[in-house]
């Protein structure tokens, strides 16, 4: 076979021979002439590989509508490549025809250099055996290698398009190939391998400017659909090194595993982190106080407090599942009622449950303020159920309903049991006077906040008055903006912590429900601490925050504007010299403050000292209709 393949090359290359005078010259001219005969099949893998980035956008959205579920990925991926003919090993073939001439070339150069022609001394040497300069052809390869690498990462229709890991990859494997190609193969050999690398570069250009890709690829479309892939990736990074073991794998593997193996789960929470028990706390607290279900607490954050808490507590079950793995849990989710504090259920990558169809999927706020400003537009679309802190939302969300066709949620008069909470925790904290009254500065994390905008002139402001300051940034804020953070810091480096206090533990809020007055910008703190302490706010006119663009079609003002005047009084950046008169007023009429915040928050909150049971009740009567429901059609069928 060899023999019969090697004669059929020495054709080609004799003639090579007799054209040029030198088996150099003739290995080069041979190489260009496989090169030209091979056309068609360079051709064929051009419009294969435009076929395949012609994919890519329908591969990339499916990779995000099913993130995490490898068999679906899977079979949706191959029904396309079939519904498009796309050969996934189609690229292979010119490596593997030029494998098999390699193997017939090597009975060429050996018979040439066998005979003893003239010009030939060098090309028999082979590295591995003989030493010395051949030495020099595996470098060569390995060289033609990387600078066929670095080309077709740039020209190559599929390979431009392919991720960073797949690049190394595919160039690692040619690099290394040919240098150890190089090593065993003779000089002359590795000196056609050389041609034929760099001779692709030349292919592949022809390819481009007889099937230009330009003119068959959506690139627009391509790149937009790389966006929440991207995103999506981002939340799975590597937080180790590629050679050390998560130790976190196993244990949410674990629970992944064990969450799925209790079948009748009646009722399911998820916490984004620790933080946000306490926005269930009220209702979960009462079910296990008043009902024998168990409660199944999905948290994405290891050291939540929740597994703690089920130390002591055995009907609560915490599973710790990671940003990544829970997207495929909640595909999959089989219960009777989820309830989450999570926006944008279904229109980013949490989405609805594709194995049960009939889960009561119930939102639970996690501010007392207004629904359609700060949230985006469709945040709250896809729940069932929504618990209500207060009348506000209520007329927000059926505002929605009207305005946009959306089916009629079920709106729970809940409450707001956190506020609960904060009150009763007030009422029986230790009360003192302040020998000076004490402002606690916590403005909101977004861009072109109180700590951007007009930090420096207010504490100068304040300071200047005698007041002792408080500083509490909020935790997104030191997480994103670190360098700013500690710039604000370094620039009251002088100042005694007495008189103004930057704060860095925010594990507890004593400072912020001992001070005498907050001063915030648009973060609903200011909701917490005026309606627990009955204590005002001032809040600075910055930037808004605003989710949805469209908050005006409502007809409605927003809490978040209209509760500014209302609990306290708004200043605008520009006038923060009135700052330090308005405090002053403020602080000498705490009780009449008081009493207006009092009236305003009556009216404001639904069920008040009783949002954690009003919500318990609601979850334990709907998991008991639907067992209900389950026995009547068991007992129909």
């Amino acid at each position: 076979m060899l023999d019969a393949l090697a004669s059929v090359l020495s054709l080609i290359v004799q003639p090579c021979y007799d054209l040029t005078g030198n088996w150099w010259l003739a290995i080069l001219l041979f190489t260009v002439i496989i090169k030209i005969v091979l056309m068609p099949v360079a051709l064929w893998c051009q419009k294969n590989a435009i076929v395949m980035v012609q994919l890519m956008p329908d591969l990339n959205r499916i990779t995000v509508k099913h993130f995490g579920d490898r068999e679906t990925i899977g079979e949706m991926q191959n029904a396309l490549y079939k519904e498009r003919r796309y050969h996934p090993m189609l690229s292979l073939v010119p490596l593997a025809i030029q494998i098999i001439i390699l193997f017939g070339l090597v009975e060429v150069v050996r018979s040439i250099t066998e005979g003893g022609a003239p010009g030939t001394e060098f090309m028999g040497l082979v590295p591995f055996e003989d030493g010395g300069a051949s030495w020099a052809m595996p470098l060569l390869a390995g060289l033609s290698a990387v600078i066929m690498g670095f080309a077709q990462n740039r020209i190559n229709p599929l390979q431009r398009e392919q991720s960073k890991t797949e690049k190394n990859v595919t160039n690692g494997l040619s690099i290394a190939l040919s240098f150890v190609l190089g090593i065993f193969v003779s000089a002359g050999m590795a000196f056609y391998w050389i041609c034929s690398n760099l001779s692709s570069i030349a292919v592949q250009a022809l390819c481009n400017a007889i099937i230009k890709p330009s003119k068959h690829i959506d690139y627009e479309d391509l790149a937009e659909s790389r966006v929440s892939l991207d995103e999506l990736n981002a939340l799975s990074k590597r937080t180790t090194k590629w050679y050390q073991r998560d130790p976190l794998a196993k244990r949410e593997k674990a629970d992944y595993k064990r969450f799925f193996n209790i079948v009748n789960k009646h009722i399911v929470f998820y916490s984004e982190g620790s933080g946000f028990y306490r926005y269930f706390q009220g209702a979960i607290e009462w079910l296990l106080a008043n009902s024998d279900v168990r409660i199944h607490y999905i948290t994405s954050d290891p050291n939540d407090q929740v597994f703690e808490i089920a130390k002591t507590e055995p009907r609560m079950l915490p599973y710790f599942i990671g940003d990544k793995r829970l997207i495929t849990l909640m595909m999959k989710m089989d219960a009777d009622i989820v309830v989450t504090s999570l926006e944008d259920l279904e229109n980013y990558y949490i989405k609805r449950s594709y194995i049960r169809h009939d889960i009561e999927y119930v939102f639970m706020f996690h501010h007392m303020t207004s629904a359609h400003m700060v949230a985006n537009k469709n945040a709250y679309d896809h729940y069932e159920t929504i618990m209500c802190a207060g009348p506000h939302q209520v007329e927000e969300l059926r505002r929605a309903e009207e305005l946009y066709g959306l089916p009629a949620r079920n709106l729970v008069p809940c409450g707001y049991d956190l506020l609960d909470r904060l009150i009763a925790s007030y009422e029986v904290l230790e009360k003192s006077k302040h020998e000076r009254p004490v402002v606690i500065v916590a403005p909101s994390w977004q861009d072109d906040c109180i700590l951007d905008t007009c930090a420096d002139e207010m504490l100068k402001l304040l300071l200047a008055e005698g007041y002792r300051v408080i500083v509490r940034p909020h935790p997104e804020y030191v997480k994103r903006y670190r360098p700013r953070w500690e710039a604000l810091q370094a620039r009251f480096a002088d100042v005694d912590d007495g008189d103004l206090f930057f704060e860095r533990d925010f594990g507890s809020t004593d400072t912020v429900f001992t001070s005498d007055l907050l001063i915030t910008d648009w973060s609903s703190v200011a909701c917490d601490f005026s309606f627990s302490t009955g204590k005002p706010s001032v809040f600075v006119d910055t930037p808004m925050k605003v989710g949805n663009p469209d908050w005006r079609e409502y007809g409605i003002e927003p809490t978040d504007i209209s509760l500014r005047n209302e609990i306290g009084v708004s200043v605008s950046p520009d006038n923060l010299a009135a700052l330090p008169a308005i405090v002053k007023d403020m602080l000498g009429n705490h009780d009449a403050w008081a009493h207006r915040i009092e009236s305003v928050r009556a009216g404001f909150i639904f069920n008040l000292g009783h949002g954690g049971s009003a919500a318990g009740e609601y979850l334990l009567e709907s998991i008991l209709a639907k067992q209900e429901a389950k026995k009547a059609e068991i007992g129909h069928v």
